[in-house]
């Protein structure tokens, strides 16, 4: 089954519109983030760990470029994290790895749908995109309950860090209503935290 026709469009868009030199260092980042969580985490996890790395980056850019984040993609991180907590589990608690798995992409998704509305709510628009309560719900199948808000948290500083920095450097106000694509920053973030909880996972059982 293909991508819709218009996330096929937004790709297209985004492979004409970059130059040769920005898609060899796209494809030279995911490569690098692929190999990074193979070396890190051995094992089928760090292959899927890769694969995750592979398309928060197709995020990413298409986020930052577009203001959207493709469906597809993010029921690609979905299916991953699912396939991931059923190859770590053994045989007999498969189903309860999975139930575990979607808990936790609900638990991440709760608090960005409760943004959503709230601030929809209270401001008559949105201040934060469906895509990104979507990414959550799949992200949270990567992220154990304590690695979410850190998540959440490099997310948020880097892309208020960003924003902030850019305005300063150009001489700009910065404006509290400004748009920013957080998938740019929450979808690199998911695979970084995932990283990180892996190998400290590693680090204890080594122990």
């Amino acid at each position: 089954m293909g991508l819709p026709k218009v996330e096929q469009s937004l790709l297209i868009k985004l492979i004409v519109k970059r130059r040769p030199f920005e898609l060899l260092g796209v494809a030279s980042l995911t490569l690098t983030c692929f190999a990074f969580s193979v070396w890190m985490v051995p094992g089928s996890s760090g292959v899927y760990g890769g694969l995750l790395g592979g398309v928060t980056i197709a995020i990413a850019v298409i986020d930052a470029k577009f203001f959207r984040i493709p469906d597809g993609l993010t029921i690609a991180i979905l299916l991953l994290g699912l396939l991931h907590s059923a190859t770590g589990a053994p045989p007999d608690e498969i189903n309860y790895a999975l139930g575990v798995a979607v808990l936790r992409g609900i638990g991440l998704a709760l608090p960005f749908f409760f943004l959503w509305a709230f601030y929809r709510l209270a401001r008559g628009r949105d201040g934060l995109g469906l895509g990104d309560i979507k990414l959550a719900a799949a992200g949270g199948a990567w992220l154990n309950w304590i690695s979410m808000p850190m998540a959440i948290e490099i997310a948020t500083l880097s892309a208020l860090s960003l924003y902030t920095a850019r305005r300063l450097l150009n001489g700009q106000p910065v404006k509290m209503t400004a748009r920013l694509p957080f998938g740019l920053f929450f979808a690199p973030a998911i695979w970084i935290t995932w990283l990180f909880q892996s190998a400290q996972q590693s680090i204890v059982i080594g122990s």
